[in-house]
């Protein structure tokens, strides 16, 4: 998974894609290709499901 594919599966522009990728807690790239970096699609979902979960939990009810 690349940088704009993040962004589409995330709902968030590929600016904010930039910025989330850098977080300690995001995955790190499986590897750098000439395009950029590329990821494991199993561990950016897992990221995504905890990140909504996060953002679930701090709403308030």
């Amino acid at each position: 998974m690349a940088l704009s594919e993040i962004a589409a599966h995330l709902g968030v522009s590929r600016q904010r894609a930039a910025i989330l990728v850098e977080r300690p807690d995001f995955p790190d790239p499986i590897d750098t290709l000439t395009v950029g970096r590329i990821w494991d699609i199993a561990e950016v979902r897992t990221y995504a499901e905890r990140r909504n979960r996060q953002l679930s939990d701090d709403e308030p009810t």
